[in-house]
């Protein structure tokens, strides 16, 4: 899956316009323009389309995080190198968070969506990848997450930071 198709899928899972989806970009400390926004919501053959790369998805994703959950206070640790594998399961941890989710809502998400998966086949793929019982998280199985967020499994959307 595509990292355009993945925020097309989240705009309407989460029921998202192109404002918002902007504000989210900019609490990540990367801001992004509605007009930009809306052409990386544009399909490959659609005038105007442009590529979302994994740089943008992460900041998206990490933008999402601050929204719903509010900024975590830095503490002064050494800056890691943002060298990383943007995987599926990046994704769905990230998702996850953000949307405050244990092992049972993850399941009742999935449920709506039609697929049955047990705890322990759901948490190998939030494992270390080096670890031995990691499972790779593939396309099908985000894309049934993500549709499972549209048909309505979670609890209803919380306001933005400082929206109270």
């Amino acid at each position: 899956m595509t990292n355009n198709d993945l925020l097309r899928r989240l705009r309407y899972a989460l029921n998202l316009n192109g404002v918002s989806m902007a504000e989210i970009f900019a609490l990540s400390g990367h801001p992004i323009e509605p007009v930009e926004v809306l052409k990386l919501l544009k399909k490959d053959d659609e005038h105007g389309f442009v590529p979302c790369d994994n740089t943008m998805m992460n900041n998206f994703l990490d933008g999402l995080i601050i929204s719903r959950r509010g900024r975590q206070e830095q503490k002064a640790a050494p800056e890691k190198p943002r060298c990383f594998a943007f995987t599926n399961n990046l994704i769905l941890r990230k998702l996850r968070i953000a949307l405050e989710l244990d092992d049972e809502g993850m399941i009742a998400v999935l449920k709506a969506a039609e697929v049955t998966v047990s705890k322990p086949q759901l948490s190998a793929m939030f494992r270390s990848s080096e670890h031995r019982n990691y499972k790779e998280c593939g396309d099908q199985f985000l894309r049934n997450f993500i549709r499972g967020l549209t048909l309505g499994a979670t609890k209803t959307p919380r306001p933005a930071a400082g929206e109270q």
